[in-house]
């Protein structure tokens, strides 16, 4: 018995057969041609079409324009580039005026070896007084804090003296979470808040740790201060000394602008943000804590 696929492959064998015989594609197994064709010559195929680029409408163009040099009998020709004036200027000098060493090239001077290796210890240095596994986060690991009373302590605490290269006038007992907040907040906006040129260098910091309740209000919840998860900052000084406050900057002339900008910069990374126009009790500094609210950061 003859098999299904012999069968098959006879029919579609016939039925491309007539596709090509009423198309009028010749077999794939059609003779070649005997020449391949030649192709044209790049040269003479440029010439022609750059000649033929050229206005026709006046007979005399392209011979005004082979008279002037800016046309060949085989096309257009490239004007030669004008020498320039210091070229110019430099081959009218004296010879004993050149120096040699012009015509080789400047060696840069090799990087002291001092150099690396104060960058090697300086980094060193960082790392191994890093925290919270970010060599921008310097202080030093404290562990827990035990509570004074119920609310109160923090898990796995540090001690923060500076954060993107700022330093916090002093130590400063939070958590993490709160030093990162912290970090992102300082290296992105307060930093440069008053200039690139005249940076931020230090935060003056009004308290952190402590176990207390909100406001220091009898029978309150227990602030974010007391979980390590707050800092009130009361001032920023500058590259130059200054010292801006929070009581005084706010409304001084002069750095009203930026310091609303760091107060504005601060909702987002932090969940709580109190400044001089929240209620009496921030007047002179700002609150931030990384506590979370259904609706979002709270900024005031």
């Amino acid at each position: 018995m003859i098999g299904l696929g012999r069968i098959r492959s006879g029919v579609l064998g016939v039925l491309a057969a007539g596709v090509l015989s009423v198309t009028g594609i010749a077999p794939l197994n059609a003779s070649a041609p005997e020449v391949s064709l030649r192709p044209i010559d790049r040269a003479s195929s440029k010439a022609v079409a750059s000649t033929a680029a050229l206005p026709q409408s006046s007979g005399g163009a392209l011979a005004d324009l082979e008279q002037i040099g800016l046309v060949t009998p085989d096309g257009l020709r490239p004007v030669v580039r004008p020498v320039s004036a210091q070229i110019l200027a430099a081959a009218a000098l004296p010879v004993d005026l050149v120096p040699s060493v012009l015509d080789q090239s400047l060696v840069p001077f090799v990087r002291p070896d001092t150099v690396v290796e104060q960058a090697l210890f300086k980094r060193r240095r960082q790392r191994k007084g890093s925290v919270c596994g970010d060599i921008e986060i310097q202080g030093k690991a404290i562990g827990a804090v035990e509570a004074a009373m119920p609310g109160c302590g923090a898990s796995d605490a540090v001690r923060v003296t500076s954060v993107a290269g700022v330093t916090l006038s002093q130590g400063s007992v939070m958590t993490c979470e709160m030093a990162e907040a912290l970090k992102n907040w300082v290296s992105k906006d307060v930093e440069t808040a008053f200039g690139r040129r005249n940076k931020v260098v230090s935060l003056r910091v009004a308290a952190h740790y402590a176990c207390r309740t909100r406001n220091n209000r009898p029978g309150g919840r227990i602030s974010e201060h007391g979980r390590g998860k707050a800092i009130d900052i009361s001032g920023f000084k500058l590259e130059d000394g200054t010292l801006v406050t929070v009581l005084e900057g706010w409304t001084a002339r002069d750095t009203r602008k930026p310091m609303r900008r760091i107060w504005k910069a601060a909702c987002g990374p932090f969940g709580t943000v109190l400044g001089p126009e929240a209620d009496r009790y921030h007047r002179d500094h700002f609150h931030v804590d990384v506590a979370r609210h259904r609706g979002g950061p709270y900024c005031r």
